[in-house]
């Protein structure tokens, strides 16, 4: 059972439904009890950083704990902001420290927000974006963007005036910028491969 962080903030339902649509067992909940039976994690979000910090509230230190004990997590758009060590979005925020990195303003002469399609550079070595080809179009919608530090981050790249992370992997910590909820067969393909790992994880256990 993957189950979709519920603290009511943006995109829950539309990613529910995304792995629903695939054939995944999903489940909407922000209980103790099922966050520790999951056989992997779902932090979506679509809102500002400290906001959707505060409305994460006491889930934030399970998330951490589940993450730091092998469990897939992935995190989308917001979700995956929070993966990171701070915002500066709105004043200085705390994030769940899982990756060495900051969340600061796109700074381009492109139009902010960066929203719609944009394509994305894969590397062949991350587990999330497995059978996707070597570049795919998927969607965003963000005016901040993460600032890697993390030596052991795999980073697939898009380019916004520079070349922005789009998606990370760090052992068993995904994310995504984008939404692949609403990026097509690409986007499902995503979260088929997240559900595969988290069967892969479950068969461990």
């Amino acid at each position: 059972m993957i189950i979709v962080i519920d603290y009511d903030v943006g995109n829950v339902r539309s990613v529910c439904n995304a792995f629903g649509h695939i054939g995944c067992e999903v489940k909407l909940s922000c209980k103790s009890e099922d966050i520790k039976s999951a056989s992997g994690l779902v932090l979506p979000g679509v809102a500002a950083f400290g906001y959707a910090v505060n409305a994460l509230g006491t889930l934030a230190e399970q998330i951490k704990e589940t993450a730091l004990s092998s469990k897939p997590l992935l995190g989308i758009c917001v979700g995956y902001q929070m993966l990171f060590e701070t915002s500066t979005e709105h004043g200085r925020h705390e994030g769940l420290g899982l990756i060495g990195g900051n969340v600061i303003k796109i700074l381009t002469d492109n139009v902010i927000p960066h929203m719609g399609w944009n394509s994305v550079v894969i590397p062949e070595d991350t587990d999330l974006l497995v059978g996707l080809g070597k570049q795919k179009n998927f969607y965003f919608a963000h005016s901040y963007y993460a600032n890697i530090i993390d030596c052991d981050v795999k980073t697939a790249y898009t380019n916004y005036g520079f070349d922005m992370p789009a998606s990370v992997q760090k052992a068993n910590i995904y994310g995504t910028q984008f939404h692949p909820e609403k990026s097509g067969r690409a986007g499902l393909k995503i979260l088929s491969n997240f559900a595969q790992i988290c069967e892969r994880f479950a068969g461990k256990c």
